[in-house]
Protein backbone atom coordinates (compact mmCIF):
# COMPACT_ATOMS: atom_id res chain seq x y z
CA UNK A 1 0.00 0.00 0.00
CA UNK A 2 1.31 3.19 -0.82
CA UNK A 3 1.19 6.34 1.94
CA UNK A 4 0.51 9.62 0.01
CA UNK A 5 2.10 12.45 0.73
CA UNK A 6 0.80 15.42 1.07
CA UNK A 7 -0.71 17.73 -1.82
CA UNK A 8 0.05 21.35 -1.98
CA UNK A 9 -2.16 23.96 -2.99
CA UNK A 10 -3.03 23.83 -6.71
CA UNK A 11 -0.40 26.53 -8.34
CA UNK A 12 2.71 25.72 -6.21
CA UNK A 13 5.03 23.34 -7.40
CA UNK A 14 7.92 20.83 -5.26
CA UNK A 15 11.78 20.97 -6.54
CA UNK A 16 13.52 17.92 -6.92
CA UNK A 17 15.68 17.37 -4.13
CA UNK A 18 19.67 18.06 -4.64
CA UNK A 19 21.86 15.26 -5.43
CA UNK A 20 20.87 11.68 -4.18
CA UNK A 21 21.68 8.62 -6.10
CA UNK A 22 19.10 5.85 -7.28
CA UNK A 23 19.04 2.00 -8.76
CA UNK A 24 18.78 1.85 -12.53
CA UNK A 25 19.63 -0.22 -15.25
CA UNK A 26 22.06 1.03 -17.52
CA UNK A 27 22.35 -0.42 -21.06
CA UNK A 28 26.43 -0.78 -21.45
CA UNK A 29 26.49 -1.73 -25.60
CA UNK A 30 24.26 -3.03 -28.12
CA UNK A 31 23.74 -6.96 -29.14
CA UNK A 32 21.82 -8.63 -25.76
CA UNK A 33 20.20 -8.40 -22.84
CA UNK A 34 23.70 -9.26 -21.09
CA UNK A 35 24.88 -5.30 -21.35
CA UNK A 36 22.26 -4.24 -19.14
CA UNK A 37 23.29 -4.23 -15.60
CA UNK A 38 21.93 -2.41 -12.29
CA UNK A 39 24.01 0.25 -11.75
CA UNK A 40 23.81 3.20 -9.25
CA UNK A 41 23.68 6.24 -10.76
CA UNK A 42 22.12 9.86 -9.95
CA UNK A 43 18.85 10.74 -9.86
CA UNK A 44 17.56 13.00 -12.90
CA UNK A 45 17.52 16.73 -12.00
CA UNK A 46 14.01 17.98 -12.93
CA UNK A 47 13.48 20.30 -15.11
CA UNK A 48 10.47 23.17 -15.43
CA UNK A 49 8.42 21.36 -17.89
CA UNK A 50 9.12 17.94 -15.76
CA UNK A 51 7.45 15.52 -13.00
CA UNK A 52 10.13 13.43 -11.18
CA UNK A 53 8.17 10.08 -10.58
CA UNK A 54 8.73 7.43 -7.65
CA UNK A 55 8.70 4.42 -10.29
CA UNK A 56 6.69 1.38 -8.85
CA UNK A 57 6.44 -0.43 -11.84
CA UNK A 58 7.26 -0.36 -15.48
CA UNK A 59 6.37 -2.53 -18.24
CA UNK A 60 9.44 -4.10 -20.97
CA UNK A 61 8.28 -3.45 -24.67
CA UNK A 62 9.43 -4.86 -28.01
CA UNK A 63 10.95 -1.15 -28.40
CA UNK A 64 13.44 -2.37 -25.11
CA UNK A 65 14.39 -5.17 -27.22
CA UNK A 66 14.92 -3.53 -29.86
CA UNK A 67 16.74 -0.90 -28.67
CA UNK A 68 19.08 -3.57 -26.86
CA UNK A 69 19.83 -5.13 -29.98
CA UNK A 70 19.86 -2.27 -32.26
CA UNK A 71 23.49 -1.88 -32.21
CA UNK A 72 25.13 0.57 -35.12
CA UNK A 73 22.42 0.87 -36.83
CA UNK A 74 19.82 2.17 -34.23
CA UNK A 75 22.56 4.74 -33.18
CA UNK A 76 22.38 6.21 -36.56
CA UNK A 77 18.91 6.40 -36.74
CA UNK A 78 18.65 8.28 -32.83
CA UNK A 79 21.66 11.28 -34.23
CA UNK A 80 18.98 11.76 -37.64
CA UNK A 81 16.48 12.22 -35.44
CA UNK A 82 18.24 14.16 -32.73
CA UNK A 83 17.68 12.12 -30.06
CA UNK A 84 19.58 12.28 -26.82
CA UNK A 85 21.43 8.97 -25.92
CA UNK A 86 19.61 7.67 -22.62
CA UNK A 87 21.32 4.72 -21.45
CA UNK A 88 18.79 3.88 -18.98
CA UNK A 89 15.83 1.61 -20.59
CA UNK A 90 12.28 1.68 -19.91
CA UNK A 91 9.26 3.74 -21.41
CA UNK A 92 6.56 2.59 -19.62
CA UNK A 93 5.39 4.14 -15.80
CA UNK A 94 3.16 3.50 -13.15
CA UNK A 95 4.37 5.32 -10.00
CA UNK A 96 4.13 8.18 -7.62
CA UNK A 97 4.83 12.11 -7.91
CA UNK A 98 7.79 12.58 -5.95
CA UNK A 99 7.95 16.29 -7.30
CA UNK A 100 7.14 18.62 -10.24
CA UNK A 101 9.02 21.41 -11.95
CA UNK A 102 7.08 24.79 -11.77
CA UNK A 103 5.44 24.97 -15.34
CA UNK A 104 3.41 21.35 -14.35
CA UNK A 105 -0.15 22.54 -13.61
CA UNK A 106 -2.07 19.18 -14.27
CA UNK A 107 -0.11 16.99 -11.53
CA UNK A 108 0.88 17.37 -7.71
CA UNK A 109 3.29 15.81 -5.51
CA UNK A 110 1.75 12.43 -3.77
CA UNK A 111 -1.02 11.34 -7.07
CA UNK A 112 -0.38 8.11 -8.50
CA UNK A 113 0.25 8.21 -11.93
CA UNK A 114 0.51 5.97 -15.47
CA UNK A 115 2.14 6.62 -18.53
CA UNK A 116 4.71 7.03 -20.58
CA UNK A 117 8.51 8.73 -19.54
CA UNK A 118 12.67 7.78 -20.80
CA UNK A 119 14.70 6.02 -18.34
CA UNK A 120 11.79 3.95 -16.19
CA UNK A 121 13.66 0.48 -15.00
CA UNK A 122 15.29 2.77 -12.43
CA UNK A 123 13.84 4.08 -8.71
CA UNK A 124 12.79 7.60 -9.98
CA UNK A 125 12.33 8.80 -13.74
CA UNK A 126 11.87 12.29 -14.91
CA UNK A 127 8.71 12.52 -17.65
CA UNK A 128 7.26 15.33 -19.46
CA UNK A 129 3.27 16.41 -17.77
CA UNK A 130 1.96 14.93 -21.14
CA UNK A 131 3.34 11.99 -21.27
CA UNK A 132 1.33 10.72 -17.05
CA UNK A 133 -2.36 10.68 -16.08
CA UNK A 134 -3.76 9.79 -12.69
CA UNK A 135 -4.08 5.89 -12.18
CA UNK A 136 -7.11 4.47 -12.65
CA UNK A 137 -7.92 2.86 -8.73
CA UNK A 138 -8.66 0.09 -10.21
CA UNK A 139 -4.96 -0.98 -11.59
CA UNK A 140 -2.54 -2.05 -9.14
CA UNK A 141 0.45 0.07 -9.72
CA UNK A 142 2.05 -3.49 -11.71
CA UNK A 143 -0.97 -3.06 -14.37
CA UNK A 144 -1.11 0.27 -14.67
CA UNK A 145 2.91 0.23 -15.81
CA UNK A 146 1.66 -2.19 -18.75
CA UNK A 147 -0.63 0.71 -20.46
CA UNK A 148 0.98 2.75 -22.05
CA UNK A 149 2.83 2.14 -25.06
CA UNK A 150 0.81 -1.31 -25.75
CA UNK A 151 -2.35 0.24 -25.09
CA UNK A 152 -1.76 3.71 -26.97
CA UNK A 153 -0.64 1.68 -30.17
CA UNK A 154 -3.72 -0.58 -29.95
CA UNK A 155 -6.14 2.43 -29.74
CA UNK A 156 -4.43 4.69 -32.33
CA UNK A 157 -4.21 1.94 -34.82
CA UNK A 158 -7.48 0.56 -34.75
CA UNK A 159 -9.01 4.04 -34.34
CA UNK A 160 -7.15 6.55 -35.83
CA UNK A 161 -5.01 4.37 -38.63
CA UNK A 162 -7.62 1.50 -39.31
CA UNK A 163 -10.80 3.85 -38.98
CA UNK A 164 -12.24 0.68 -36.98
CA UNK A 165 -16.10 1.20 -36.63
CA UNK A 166 -19.27 -0.47 -34.84
CA UNK A 167 -19.67 -4.17 -37.20
CA UNK A 168 -16.79 -4.18 -39.27
CA UNK A 169 -14.66 -7.15 -39.66
CA UNK A 170 -11.24 -6.62 -37.60
CA UNK A 171 -8.57 -9.65 -38.00
CA UNK A 172 -5.77 -8.80 -35.36
CA UNK A 173 -2.95 -11.18 -35.95
CA UNK A 174 -0.58 -11.31 -32.91
CA UNK A 175 -3.28 -11.22 -30.50
CA UNK A 176 -1.26 -12.80 -27.93
CA UNK A 177 1.11 -10.26 -26.72
CA UNK A 178 0.90 -7.00 -25.32
CA UNK A 179 -0.51 -4.86 -28.12
CA UNK A 180 -2.74 -7.81 -29.19
CA UNK A 181 -4.48 -8.16 -25.85
CA UNK A 182 -5.19 -4.87 -25.71
CA UNK A 183 -5.92 -4.69 -29.23
CA UNK A 184 -8.70 -7.26 -28.61
CA UNK A 185 -10.72 -5.69 -25.96
CA UNK A 186 -10.29 -2.20 -27.96
CA UNK A 187 -11.86 -3.57 -31.14
CA UNK A 188 -14.71 -4.77 -28.95
CA UNK A 189 -15.34 -1.96 -27.32
CA UNK A 190 -15.90 -0.30 -30.84
CA UNK A 191 -18.03 -2.51 -31.80
CA UNK A 192 -16.13 -4.60 -34.36
CA UNK A 193 -16.28 -7.99 -35.17
CA UNK A 194 -12.87 -9.51 -33.97
CA UNK A 195 -11.29 -12.69 -35.26
CA UNK A 196 -7.99 -13.12 -32.85
CA UNK A 197 -5.30 -15.28 -34.32
CA UNK A 198 -2.58 -16.28 -32.01
CA UNK A 199 -0.29 -19.50 -30.78
CA UNK A 200 -1.62 -22.23 -28.99
CA UNK A 201 -0.40 -21.30 -25.64
CA UNK A 202 -2.28 -18.01 -25.90
CA UNK A 203 -5.76 -19.22 -27.07
CA UNK A 204 -7.51 -19.61 -23.62
CA UNK A 205 -5.93 -16.06 -21.99
CA UNK A 206 -7.48 -14.91 -26.17
CA UNK A 207 -11.07 -16.25 -25.15
CA UNK A 208 -11.53 -14.32 -22.07
CA UNK A 209 -11.08 -11.06 -23.84
CA UNK A 210 -14.53 -11.59 -25.55
CA UNK A 211 -13.42 -11.57 -29.52
CA UNK A 212 -16.05 -13.09 -32.35
CA UNK A 213 -13.14 -16.22 -33.28
CA UNK A 214 -10.34 -17.39 -32.11
CA UNK A 215 -7.71 -18.98 -34.64
CA UNK A 216 -4.17 -21.38 -33.75
CA UNK A 217 -2.31 -20.37 -36.28
CA UNK A 218 -0.52 -23.89 -35.77
CA UNK A 219 -3.71 -25.12 -36.64
CA UNK A 220 -4.76 -22.99 -39.67
CA UNK A 221 -3.23 -21.22 -41.87
CA UNK A 222 -5.10 -17.75 -41.87
CA UNK A 223 -3.72 -16.51 -45.54
CA UNK A 224 -5.72 -19.35 -46.62
CA UNK A 225 -9.35 -18.07 -45.63
CA UNK A 226 -12.37 -17.16 -47.62
CA UNK A 227 -13.20 -14.34 -44.98
CA UNK A 228 -12.79 -10.77 -45.80
CA UNK A 229 -12.21 -7.97 -43.08
CA UNK A 230 -11.88 -4.24 -43.26
CA UNK A 231 -9.04 -4.34 -41.46
CA UNK A 232 -6.17 -6.21 -40.64
CA UNK A 233 -4.33 -5.56 -37.60
CA UNK A 234 -0.84 -6.81 -37.73
CA UNK A 235 1.27 -7.25 -34.86
CA UNK A 236 3.47 -10.50 -35.27
CA UNK A 237 4.87 -8.98 -38.28
CA UNK A 238 5.46 -12.98 -39.98
CA UNK A 239 3.63 -13.31 -42.69
CA UNK A 240 4.23 -12.08 -46.08
CA UNK A 241 2.16 -8.19 -46.63
CA UNK A 242 0.72 -9.60 -49.77
CA UNK A 243 -0.94 -12.78 -48.63
CA UNK A 244 -2.32 -10.77 -45.27
CA UNK A 245 -3.95 -7.80 -48.06
CA UNK A 246 -5.79 -10.41 -49.52
CA UNK A 247 -7.79 -11.25 -46.32
CA UNK A 248 -9.20 -7.47 -47.08
CA UNK A 249 -12.60 -6.45 -48.37
CA UNK A 250 -11.66 -3.66 -51.20
CA UNK A 251 -11.27 -0.71 -49.30
CA UNK A 252 -9.98 -2.45 -46.82
CA UNK A 253 -7.02 -0.99 -44.62
CA UNK A 254 -3.51 -3.42 -43.44
CA UNK A 255 -2.27 -1.94 -40.48
CA UNK A 256 1.11 -3.04 -39.39
CA UNK A 257 2.35 -2.01 -35.87
CA UNK A 258 4.55 -4.71 -34.73
CA UNK A 259 8.09 -5.58 -35.87
CA UNK A 260 9.97 -8.87 -36.43
CA UNK A 261 12.25 -9.98 -34.08
CA UNK A 262 14.74 -11.74 -36.38
CA UNK A 263 16.14 -8.72 -36.95
CA UNK A 264 16.73 -4.69 -37.66
CA UNK A 265 17.21 -5.53 -41.69
CA UNK A 266 13.77 -7.55 -41.50
CA UNK A 267 12.47 -4.55 -40.19
CA UNK A 268 13.75 -1.89 -42.44
CA UNK A 269 12.87 -4.47 -45.17
CA UNK A 270 9.25 -4.45 -44.23
CA UNK A 271 8.74 -0.78 -43.59
CA UNK A 272 10.43 0.13 -47.22
CA UNK A 273 7.69 -2.77 -48.85
CA UNK A 274 4.92 -0.89 -47.08
CA UNK A 275 6.17 2.89 -48.08
CA UNK A 276 6.22 1.26 -51.47
CA UNK A 277 2.91 -0.41 -51.59
CA UNK A 278 1.43 2.81 -49.98
CA UNK A 279 3.26 5.77 -51.97
CA UNK A 280 4.13 4.07 -55.00
CA UNK A 281 1.28 1.46 -55.83
CA UNK A 282 -1.46 3.29 -53.67
CA UNK A 283 -2.18 0.61 -51.83
CA UNK A 284 -4.21 0.93 -48.40
CA UNK A 285 -1.66 0.24 -46.41
CA UNK A 286 -0.10 2.01 -43.33
CA UNK A 287 2.78 1.36 -40.41
CA UNK A 288 3.16 3.41 -38.01
CA UNK A 289 4.65 4.34 -34.15
CA UNK A 290 1.81 5.17 -31.58
CA UNK A 291 2.42 9.06 -30.37
CA UNK A 292 2.11 10.29 -26.60
CA UNK A 293 -0.41 12.10 -25.55
CA UNK A 294 -3.06 12.51 -22.54
CA UNK A 295 -6.01 12.60 -24.70
CA UNK A 296 -5.57 9.14 -25.42
CA UNK A 297 -4.42 7.98 -22.16
CA UNK A 298 -7.73 9.20 -20.43
CA UNK A 299 -9.79 7.12 -23.28
CA UNK A 300 -7.91 3.93 -22.13
CA UNK A 301 -8.68 4.97 -18.34
CA UNK A 302 -12.27 5.87 -19.33
CA UNK A 303 -12.11 1.97 -21.03
CA UNK A 304 -10.09 0.64 -18.00
CA UNK A 305 -13.12 2.21 -15.10
CA UNK A 306 -15.73 1.02 -17.42
CA UNK A 307 -14.87 -2.21 -17.50
CA UNK A 308 -14.13 -2.35 -20.71
CA UNK A 309 -10.25 -2.86 -20.86
CA UNK A 310 -7.82 -5.03 -18.42
CA UNK A 311 -4.22 -5.23 -18.85
CA UNK A 312 -2.83 -9.04 -18.85
CA UNK A 313 0.08 -9.51 -17.17
CA UNK A 314 2.06 -13.02 -17.89
CA UNK A 315 5.25 -12.26 -15.65
CA UNK A 316 6.68 -9.93 -13.65
CA UNK A 317 10.93 -9.43 -12.42
CA UNK A 318 12.29 -7.19 -9.83
CA UNK A 319 14.36 -4.67 -11.05
CA UNK A 320 17.51 -6.73 -10.02
CA UNK A 321 16.16 -8.83 -13.04
CA UNK A 322 15.47 -6.66 -15.91
CA UNK A 323 18.08 -8.06 -18.35
CA UNK A 324 15.78 -11.73 -17.84
CA UNK A 325 12.88 -9.47 -18.58
CA UNK A 326 14.16 -7.91 -21.39
CA UNK A 327 15.29 -11.18 -22.49
CA UNK A 328 11.85 -12.98 -22.01
CA UNK A 329 10.41 -10.49 -24.39
CA UNK A 330 12.35 -11.04 -26.88
CA UNK A 331 12.04 -15.19 -26.27
CA UNK A 332 8.63 -14.95 -28.21
CA UNK A 333 7.36 -17.23 -25.16
CA UNK A 334 6.05 -14.24 -23.70
CA UNK A 335 1.97 -13.25 -23.74
CA UNK A 336 0.31 -10.58 -22.82
CA UNK A 337 2.52 -7.95 -20.96
CA UNK A 338 6.13 -8.29 -18.68
CA UNK A 339 6.69 -5.89 -15.68
CA UNK A 340 9.13 -5.10 -13.75
CA UNK A 341 8.04 -3.92 -10.18
CA UNK A 342 9.75 -1.75 -7.81
CA UNK A 343 10.24 -1.58 -4.03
Amino acid sequence: MTTKLETPDAQSSVAAPEGGTMKAVVQEGTGSADVLHLREVERPVLADDRVLIRVRAASVNALDWHTVHGGFLLNVISMLMRQKNLPIRGVDVAGVVESVGKNVTELRPGEEVFGLGRGTFAEYASCLERGLLQKPKELSFTQAAAVGVAGLTALQGLRDKGHLGPGQRVLIHGAGGGVGTFAVQIAKALGAHITAVTGPKNVDLIRTLGPDEVIDYTKEDVTRRAQRYDVVFDVAATRPIGAMRRLLTPNGMFVQCGASKSGWLAVFGRILALVVRSRVLGQRVVMYISTTNRADLAVLRELIETGKLRPQIDRTFALTEAAEAVRYVGSGQARAKVVITID
